[in-house]
Parts: C-alpha cells; sequence; structure tokens
C-alpha cells in the first residue's frame, strides 16, 4: 500500500472538486494540517473518516486506497488486497492505542507509589495503601503491554515483576528506617507500651524507646516477637 500514491490521489480528486484543504477539513471536521499531512504522505485519515472522505472526494473506499480510480476488471483484484490491508492497518491502530493507554497506567502507577512515600508520614498506614495501589496501577500496564505473550510466561513475568516492585518499596522503606530513625510504612502492627513503641514488620522488628522529647533512640532488629513484659523493659 503506497501512502505516498494515495494522498496524492485525495489531493488530486479534492482539486477536481473544488475544494481547498481548508473547505475539505471543515467538512470532515478535521484541521487544514491534517489534510496536507495525508496529501503530503505523512499519515493516513482515521478509518472512521474513510466513508465520509470518499463521499466528499466522490471515490469508492476501495479506490482511496488503491491511491487511482478503477476499472471494472481491476476492482475486485485490488478490493481483496485492499481488504487484508485495512484489516492490518486496524490492528496497528489498536495496538498503538493498546499501548498508549499500557504506558499511561505504567507511568501513572510509578506516580502514585512515589508520591505515596514523599507525601505521607511514616506513621501513616495511608502511605503503604498508596504505594501498594500504585504498584498494582503498575502491574496492570504491564499486563496489558504482555498480552500477546503465552499465558504461563505471561504469569510468570507479572508475578516477578510485581515481587521485584515490592521489594524495591520494603527496601527504600529499610533504608529509610534504618538512616533516618523513621517508623515503619509497611509494617504489620504498632504497639504502644509505657515508653516503647514496638513497629512489627514482615522482616525486622523496630523499637522507639522515647525517654523524652529530646532522647529517643531506635533499634531495628530481627523479627524477634517480642511479649509485652519484655517491650515494658526493653527501654530500661
Amino acid at each position: 500500500m503506497n501512502q505516498e500514491k494515495i494522498g496524492k490521489f485525495i489531493a488530486e480528486c479534492r482539486k477536481k472538486r473544488k475544494m481547498t484543504q481548508s473547505e475539505l477539513g471543515e467538512k470532515l471536521g478535521v484541521t487544514e494540517k491534517s489534510i496536507s499531512n495525508w496529501e503530503n504522505g505523512r499519515n493516513m485519515p482515521d478509518l472512521s473518516l474513510f466513508k465520509p472522505l470518499c463521499k466528499e472526494l466522490d471515490i469508492t473506499i476501495n479506490e482511496l486506497l488503491s491511491g487511482e480510480k478503477l476499472n471494472k476488471e481491476e476492482y475486485q483484484e485490488k478490493l481483496e488486497e485492499n481488504i487484508v490491508y485495512t484489516i492490518d492497518y486496524s490492528t496497528k491502530k489498536i495496538n498503538t492505542y493498546r499501548g498508549l493507554v499500557s504506558f499511561i497506567f505504567i507511568i501513572f502507577g510509578l506516580f502514585i507509589s512515589m508520591s505515596a512515600i514523599m507525601i505521607f508520614p511514616s506513621e501513616s498506614s495511608w502511605g503503604s495503601i498508596y504505594s501498594v495501589l500504585g504498584i498494582i496501577v503498575f502491574m496492570i500496564g504491564i499486563a496489558r503491554i504482555t498480552n500477546t505473550i503465552k499465558w504461563y510466561k505471561r504469569l510468570l513475568l507479572i508475578t516477578m515483576i510485581f515481587i521485584g516492585a515490592m521489594g524495591v518499596l520494603l527496601f527504600t522503606d529499610y533504608v529509610n528506617v534504618k538512616n533516618n530513625n523513621e517508623a515503619p510504612m509497611f509494617r504489620l502492627k504498632t504497639t504502644f507500651t509505657g515508653k516503647v513503641i514496638y513497629y512489627d514488620t514482615l522482616f525486622y522488628d523496630v523499637y522507639r524507646c522515647n525517654f523524652d522529647e529530646d532522647n529517643e533512640y531506635w533499634v531495628v532488629e530481627k523479627n524477634s516477637n517480642p511479649t509485652i513484659e519484655e517491650l515494658i523493659d526493653y527501654c530500661k
């Protein structure tokens, strides 16, 4: 399919109908620049415009896609060829749209996760909720992009990416706790006992010994699951 030939044919038919690019664009609800791009072979009209465009130019869709007027002998041969082209063109348009939507999901998901970490204080549970929500949106985008892969490979890939993304969030949270003395965002529970605040996470424990406003310290240990009595005595 010769896009440049089609463009020249559109221009030729438009001029025969004594229309300017602006007039044709107005009839089709598109800009003059769009008409110019078609006629210069830079791109093709949208599928939804094929019928109204052909009506304005007094040609058939088969002739439009062939880029020339057709006689009876050529019509059937070109018709079959152009049907194949139209299906292929439509598929490419759908894939392009799908890819764009998937990319938006991926970017938006990452934006939600990063924003949640930066905006919400570590003591708030909303940070972890929105971070996970962002990862889910991110994974939807990945799932859309990989829809052509066999289902078991796709499932394995999505699972690995999800685990990796969650791993990055958990590691970032751990580094923040260790270096900045912040409460872990991804915690299973929080216990207040006397002057000890205990944060229980999946892989480690955090003890905040709060003697007074100017004197407090944090201890990060392996998951020990202490009793209430042990917590009371921890910071003595």
